[in-house]
């Protein structure tokens, strides 16, 4: 199973997750309060993350062309709701509901 290691505003939280499943569940499922206020589907960028170590899978077009309309992000800022895990990561949780003082939004599908 993938090792993830998150950095939050709480601290590292560490997981581990089902191959395949999506990192924004992965997230979520392991406690930290990640936004993603459209329910997964690459539209708000709420769920952003950053890749700190690890090989994601490459972006496909949806996500790709989401944070193309995004000012200033750096290069490794992934959509959480888009990666599917197949590897160990380290990333750092942009958005967090606690932080912002928001509701996550619905939860993302399993797909």
């Amino acid at each position: 199973m993938p090792k993830i290691q998150a950095e939050t505003a709480n601290g590292l939280v560490e997981t581990e997750a089902s191959e395949g499943k999506k990192l924004v569940l992965v997230l979520e499922d392991a406690g930290i309060d990640i936004l993603h206020r459209c329910g997964g589907n690459a539209r708000c960028t709420t769920c952003r993350v950053e890749v700190l170590e690890g090989d994601p899978p490459p972006m496909g077009e949806i996500e790709r062309n989401r944070l193309a309309v995004e000012s200033e992000l750096a290069p490794n800022v992934r959509l959480s709701c888009q990666i599917h895990v197949n590897s160990d990561l380290k990333v750092r949780v942009i958005n967090q509901a606690s932080v912002r003082g928001m509701d996550p939004g619905p939860r993302p599908l399993d797909e």
